[in-house]
């Protein structure tokens, strides 16, 4: 089964949320998917950690490195389809993009994200509910 995955998600495996056991067991046996965007969102949370002091930069790199074993494929997006998808939901090009790769892929989207969920829900795309 493929799961198209958001940062959200991935981050609460890696930095232990309470989530976190859930979300390992919702994925075990799935094809993990991801637009390529996720991947700088990732950079980006933890930089976002780090500014907090949330986590120190030993520990962002270790979980950088506990990232880079969890086997996603990666896919390119049609950005004009996303861009459209965009302006009819009012939301951000990085939601769009993963609502738009649920679709291509006709995927369950696992986020924790729950505005993302709620636009999912309202184009008829399945979530993954946890």
């Amino acid at each position: 089964m493929n799961v198209i995955i958001d940062t959200s998600a991935i981050i609460a495996v890696i930095v232990a949320e309470p989530e976190r056991e859930h979300l390992i067991q919702l994925t075990i046996g799935a094809d993990l998917i991801a637009p390529g965007s996720v991947h700088w969102e990732i950079g980006n949370a933890f930089s976002a950690m780090l500014k907090r002091n949330r986590l120190s930069l030993n520990d962002a790199l270790a979980s950088i490195q506990a990232y880079r074993s969890i086997p996603i494929r990666w896919v390119d997006i049609e950005l004009d389809e996303a861009l459209r998808l965009a302006e009819r939901l009012d939301i951000y090009a990085y939601d769009a993009y993963l609502l738009h790769c649920a679709g291509e892929f006709n995927a369950p989207l696992l986020t924790l994200d729950k505005a993302l969920q709620g636009h999912a829900q309202a184009i008829n795309l399945s979530i993954l509910e946890w």
